[in-house]
């Protein structure tokens, strides 16, 4: 079974930086290269909101609301995917979970638990 394990998250102050990690676990390194990964978040009471896709040429592609200051990164050796998030804001505050394949297309793909990013004074 594939299964996304995501770390990382953090209470920070506005205008600060954290770096998620997320490692797959159940899937060989070969398939995790040709495999698009993506991070989504949810933040309190509110629904799924894609942030970030990486695909395997290690193409990034960014929601508007982050791109700029968000990074999509991935090590395939380590079967990981990372997210440098900088200048970050209050409404960055959310859950956020790893996705084992393009969340926009295949929004059932595996997801992790979340790892929690509060963004405050």
């Amino acid at each position: 079974e594939v299964q996304p394990v995501e770390s990382g998250g953090d209470l920070v102050q506005p205008g600060g930086s954290l770096k998620l990690s997320c490692v797959v676990s159940g899937v060989n390194w070969t398939d995790f290269r040709s495999s698009d990964m993506s991070w989504v978040r949810q933040a309190p009471g509110k629904g799924l909101e894609w942030v970030s896709k990486i695909d395997a040429n290690f193409l990034g592609y960014y929601a508007p609301s982050v791109k700029g200051r968000f990074t999509i990164t991935r090590y395939n050796p380590g079967k990981t995917v990372y997210l440098q998030m900088n200048s970050l804001k209050p409404d960055d505050t959310a859950l956020y979970y790893c996705v084992a394949g393009d969340y926009r297309k295949y929004p059932t793909s595996p997801r992790g638990q979340g790892t929690q990013v509060t963004v405050s004074s």
